[in-house]
């Protein structure tokens, strides 16, 4: 008896893992998936999407997004018909699909039709499928805004700078885009600049004290005095004596524990602007523990576009600052 439960346990190892491994042959056959960045696309019929459901739906994932003074959504948002669901549209990259049924069910896949994708499947009553699409939407919120990060940070990957100024100055990596320019390098600082139309996208990376920013109540005005004084030191406008960078008075930041690189990190999104000149933008600030080296890595990026949207230029700028590399 003890050798067939032997027996049974050794071939359902191995069934187990051909199945794997069956699973992993079939997905490197898929399709590539494909769709404009942060397009989120909605399965789900016409007297679902014009009820409750469909207000639900928009409401959840095509909130503001944090950090832009003007509104823009977090995904734009395609509905599609279940019934034409097929063919090249079952690619699209992040999908929601929602359906009336007996069963209640909340579940996320991926690369069903083709990779990298993720679909969040939802299904019930009306009230069924409004209340798990509220539960569940920090869950899917970052599980397809973490496989939209992934897809950019693999099409950045196709062309990166050749500078080593990074490396050489600071002791880190970023995937910066060819597109970028060094255009400032003192010291403990660096910075790269690309044109964008009506104006600029840039990354600043540098290094404080470990321990300079302290982890409390005052953390927020600690990096809001931090930046201030680098925009004084590093970033000037037309007339150096009266303009330089600053944290907008007007527009409170936004302050979220983060992981970069493996370690601890705050992420501060939020408006800059220049002191005694009309100009502002977005930035996205990370702030990442370096105990190896004693000392804090600061990289940031900010986006200079006005009359322009700037969501998808804040996301680039996400995708190449959560690459960051710390030497040993």
């Amino acid at each position: 008896m003890k050798k067939l439960y032997a027996i049974i346990f050794v071939l359902a190892i191995f069934t187990s893992c051909e199945d794997r491994k069956n699973s992993e042959r079939a997905e490197e056959y898929l399709p590539e998936s494909y769709g404009k960045v942060n397009l989120l696309t909605i399965v789900v019929d016409d007297d679902l999407w014009n009820g409750a459901v469909g207000d639900s739906i928009r409401s959840i994932y095509a909130a503001p997004t944090d950090g832009l003074a003007i509104e823009e959504p977090i995904f734009s948002i395609k509905h599609i018909n279940p019934q034409v669901f097929n063919g090249i549209l079952t690619k699209c990259r992040s999908v929601v699909f929602v359906k009336s049924s007996d069963k209640k069910q909340f579940k996320i896949k991926e690369n069903i039709y083709a990779r990298p994708q993720k679909i969040v499947y939802v299904t019930g009553t009306d009230a069924e499928i409004i209340s798990q699409l509220k539960e569940n939407a920090r869950e899917s919120i970052t599980t397809l805004k973490l496989n939209e990060l992934r897809s950019k940070q693999k099409f950045i990957q196709g062309s990166l700078t050749r500078d080593k100024t990074l490396d050489e100055t600071l002791g880190i990596s970023l995937n910066i885009p060819s597109a970028y320019k060094m255009v400032k390098q003192e010291n403990n600082f660096v910075w790269f600049e690309r044109e964008v139309p009506k104006g600029t996208m840039n990354i600043i990376a540098y290094t404080l004290p470990f321990g300079s920013i302290p982890k409390d109540s005052t953390t927020i005005d600690a990096i809001t005095q931090m930046r201030d004084s680098i925009g004084e030191a590093y970033v000037p406008g037309r007339d150096p004596k009266r303009m330089h960078m600053i944290t907008e008075k007007a527009y409170a930041p936004y302050l979220y524990d983060a992981i970069v690189d493996n370690k601890p990190a705050f992420e501060t999104k939020g408006r800059w602007e220049m002191k005694n000149y009309h100009m502002a933008g977005p930035f996205l600030n990370y702030v990442v523990e370096d105990k190896q080296h004693d000392r804090l890595v600061v990289i940031e990026g900010l986006v200079f576009a006005p009359s322009e949207e700037k969501r998808d230029f804040m996301f680039e700028i996400e995708a190449i600052l959560t690459s960051l590399k710390i030497k040993e």
